[in-house]
């Protein structure tokens, strides 16, 4: 004859069931690719608003390329903005991925953009060149 579980039991299971669920959502998150943005030949980053994001060009559908994004305020005074994205452990496996700054004025035309093909483990360093119109 099986004896019904005790107490004590039903509260070890309960407990393992929930450190593996918070060591696996702990393994999902995501962590920070970090960066630099220099603007062509070494020239001070004009001001304006950069936005830089990590896109995957083989996905079709246009409104899901995105996988994260940051929003950066050039001052004008600098030669090297730092930034960082996050980044889901899935998402770094794609070899289309592809990280793009552009850099536009407060009237929202493009004055410069960049982008480079992602690495994972290998520092980022984007170069703005010159949107010409």
């Amino acid at each position: 004859m099986k004896r019904p579980a005790d107490r004590r039991a039903v509260l070890m299971i309960v407990g393992a069931a929930a450190v593996a669920a918070v060591a696996g959502s702990v393994a999902a998150q995501s962590t920070d690719v970090r960066g630099a943005v220099t603007f062509e030949s070494g020239a001070i980053i004009p001001e304006g608003h950069l936005e830089i994001y990590l896109e995957d060009r083989a996905v079709r559908d246009i409104a899901q390329r995105r996988m994260a994004e940051t929003r950066i305020k050039s001052d004008g005074g600098a030669k090297t903005i730092a930034f960082s994205l996050p980044l889901h452990e899935r998402s770094s496996a794609s070899p289309t991925l592809r990280i793009v700054a552009r850099l536009e004025r407060a009237d929202g035309w493009l004055i410069a953009r960049g982008n480079t093909q992602f690495k994972a483990g290998e520092p980022i360093n984007l170069t703005l060149n010159t949107v010409i119109y």
